[in-house]
């Protein structure tokens, strides 16, 4: 998740949407006093080598506490912080209402049966998997956050919602919308345990389809 003041953006990570490679890549055109939440250690070293700025201002600040907050603060001694899969409505509590109205807030979102396959596979990594029907139907594709991340009560909260199937030409879209210095190019992270061949329409039968939740791209 990243919250950029430099150029005035708030980018929502959706789970299996090729989110951790967006965010390492919208990551060079961060400045010194915008929000960046960690990633896995692997993704992180990627961000490092390219040189791109890492986690930083990612606790929230004690002004934006809540009672609750406070509580857990003295009880645990654990700063709240922005969680790299959180709610936009979350993000929203943390920031002056003058950010989240102004600046342009986006997502990626992907073909549900499509990230359901991915799902399985990033959860299941060893050939020793359980059918991917049980994961399926035991209501575990469910774990993989997503549209309740951009909507509030089945609304959607963000400016646009991408499409990650159409990702080339989103970037170029989002680079114009947000006037960046250069394009946008996506490294490789997070990938390489799903089959290549591997369509979702070979795998999933009907009743797979139809458990699967609905997911919205606008």
């Amino acid at each position: 998740m990243i919250v950029s003041h430099k150029h005035k953006f708030i980018f929502i990570k959706n789970q299996k949407t090729a989110g951790t490679a967006v965010e390492i890549a919208l990551s060079q055109f961060c400045g010194p006093d915008d929000i960046i939440t960690p990633i896995f250690s692997r993704d992180e070293s990627t961000r490092n080598k390219l040189g791109y700025p890492g986690p930083q201002n990612y606790y929230v600040p004690l002004s934006k506490y809540f009672p609750s907050d406070i509580w857990r603060l003295v009880r645990y001694r654990r700063r709240k912080h922005y969680r790299t899969h959180a709610w936009a409505t979350e993000i929203q509590s943390y920031l002056d209402s003058e950010v989240w109205e102004t600046y342009f807030k986006f997502c990626f979102e992907r073909n549900p049966w499509d990230r359901v396959v991915s799902g399985y596979y990033w959860k299941y990594r060893t050939e020793d998997r359980p059918p991917i029907s049980d994961y399926v139907q035991s209501g575990q594709m469910n774990e993989l956050k997503g549209y309740d991340l951009y909507t509030e009560k089945s609304e959607i909260v963000v400016d646009r919602v991408f499409r990650y199937e159409d990702m080339p030409n989103a970037l170029r879209e989002i680079g114009k919308i947000l006037d960046l210095p250069k394009p946008i190019i996506l490294p490789v992270a997070n990938s390489g345990f799903r089959p290549k061949e591997c369509h979702y329409r070979d795998i999933l039968s009907d009743a797979d389809r139809k458990k699967n939740r609905h997911y919205v791209c606008a």
